[in-house]
C-alpha cells in the first residue's frame, strides 16, 4: 500500500527546500550560494555574513512592506546586498527598485 503525501505542497517554481548547517533555505540555488559566501567569509574576503536581513519600506511614516535580502555580508568593495532569484516575478522587481530607492542601496542578483 502506498502511502499519502503529507503537507508536501509543491512549489509554483519548482524550488526544493535544502538543509545547510541546520538552516532551511527556500531553495538549492540559495544553499549553494550559502555555502559559497560560507568559503569566501572562511577566506577572509567577506565578513559579517547575515541571512534574510529585512528592509522595511515606508511610505508617510507607515510600513508598506518589509524585503528580506538573502544575504547580506560586507567585503573591500563595501556593504553587499544579495537575492538569489531564479524567476523575477513584477512583484519581486517592483519591491527592489522601491527598497534601493528608499534605502540607497543596491542589491545584486545571483542565480
Amino acid at each position: 500500500m502506498k502511502m499519502p503525501k503529507i503537507n508536501q505542497r509543491r512549489n509554483k517554481f519548482n524550488a526544493r527546500k535544502t538543509i545547510v548547517d541546520g538552516i532551511v533555505f527556500h531553495s538549492a540555488a540559495e544553499a549553494n550560494r550559502y555555502k559559497v559566501l560560507k568559503l569566501l567569509e572562511r577566506a577572509k574576503e567577506i565578513f559579517n555574513l547575515t541571512l534574510q536581513t529585512p528592509f522595511i519600506f515606508k511610505l508617510n511614516g507607515e510600513r508598506i512592506f518589509t524585503y528580506h535580502a538573502d544575504f547580506t555580508y560586507n567585503s573591500n568593495v563595501g556593504y553587499c546586498i544579495e537575492d538569489v532569484k531564479g524567476m523575477r516575478t513584477p512583484i519581486y522587481r517592483l519591491k527592489k527598485k522601491l527598497i534601493e530607492s528608499q534605502h540607497g542601496i543596491k542589491i545584486t542578483e545571483a542565480k
